[in-house]
């Protein structure tokens, strides 16, 4: 299994979460972004940085192309997460959602109707901020799933 993180919008609570996760099982892993973005620093850590131009869907369209069945992908991008998720991978979004073929088209019809909401001019309110909490739910789920998947 390969982890691939989604780098350009990766909350800094996040990081170290992950870097520990890498560095404790060995696991391969590639950030790709459109400007530089680290972990943090562990040099024995198994981290590939990958930048990408920029452009829309560019790290996106580099970490499908990556991608294989049974990996995970962080991101808190749905269309991203819908397409590692068809190739039979996993994506885990910033506040600890596991995307699966059971809830990924479900989750992507939601994102796809307050999208389309907003877009007709209604005010929505966005995301509560990103926090502590969030980070530990998605250290649990990081964590669950490492174990149950990573060898």
């Amino acid at each position: 299994m390969t982890l691939f993180i989604d780098g350009d919008a990766l909350p800094r609570l996040l990081k170290p979460i992950l870097l520990r996760a890498i560095t404790r099982l060995d696991l391969p892993s590639i950030v790709v972004s459109n400007k530089p973005v680290t972990l943090g620093s562990a040099p024995e850590a198994p981290v590939e940085y990958l930048l990408v131009p920029q452009g829309a869907d560019r790290a996106d369209d580099r970490i499908v192309q990556l991608c294989r069945p049974g990996d995970l992908v962080v991101t808190a991008d749905i269309p991203l997460a819908d397409r590692v998720v068809t190739l039979g991978a996993r994506a885990l979004d910033h506040r600890g959602t596991l995307y699966t073929p059971d809830n990924i088209k479900e989750c992507l019809a939601m994102r796809d109707l307050m999208e389309s909401i907003r877009e007709s001019g209604e005010i929505t309110r966005g995301p509560k901020p990103f926090g502590p909490k969030d980070a530990h739910a998605f250290a649990n789920v990081l964590n669950a799933f490492l174990s149950r998947n990573s060898h």
